[in-house]
């Protein structure tokens, strides 16, 4: 269903249980990069109607659920601030090629390969973490984690035609396999 080629290592999950006001921040600022990413797919191909009507209701969540972060983060008395973000995104961004409709296929697909290991790293946050509120909040967002990769999936399939579409996202789920196996130092949802 999420098309990953890969599951999160135990080392994700401990750097979690170390650092979790780190994660929360960083979580907040995915949301906002999220919406971001979609507000830019919209610009780029404002001739498909169905892409924008899609990213529109994509961008709404999105910034609902970054809304939401910040309301947990007060509630807890932590301080939202910038953060130097994990290099999971760039190395994933770093893999689009050049030339339409190749740059938008593979833009697209990389947004669903991200909202793909958001809804498994919130699947396993629901389970591992300890705060049954984070438990309850990562279970809300799993669904629509969900759906947004599917959603991207699909758009993808409105610029090529589907057999090249599921091969380029073969390609790309691997390559994000290497780039999640590596990880990251810094404690966030993508290290």
């Amino acid at each position: 269903m999420l098309n990953l080629k890969s599951t999160s290592s135990q080392r994700w999950l401990e750097q979690v249980e170390s650092n979790l006001e780190e994660i929360l921040i960083d979580h907040a600022h995915c949301e906002k990069k999220a919406a971001g990413c979609a507000m830019g797919l919209m610009f780029a191909y404002i001739e498909n109607q169905e892409l924008c009507r899609e990213m529109t209701e994509i961008v709404n969540e999105e910034l609902d659920h970054f809304h939401q972060v910040l309301e947990i983060l007060s509630r807890r008395g932590i301080r939202f601030r910038r953060q130097k973000p994990s290099n999971y995104g760039r190395q994933l961004n770093d893999l689009v090629r050049r030339g339409e409709p190749q740059r938008a296929i593979d833009r697209i697909l990389v947004a669903g390969l991200i909202e793909a290991r958001s809804c498994e790293r919130f699947d396993l946050l629901r389970k591992h973490v300890k705060d049954q509120e984070l438990a309850d909040f990562y279970d809300s967002l799993f669904e629509s984690e969900a759906r947004h990769h599917s959603t991207y999936v699909r758009i993808a399939k409105t610029f090529a035609d589907e057999e090249v579409v599921k091969q380029r996202l073969k390609e790309l789920a691997e390559l994000e396999a290497e780039i999640i196996a590596r990880g990251d130092s810094l404690p966030r949802m993508h290290s």
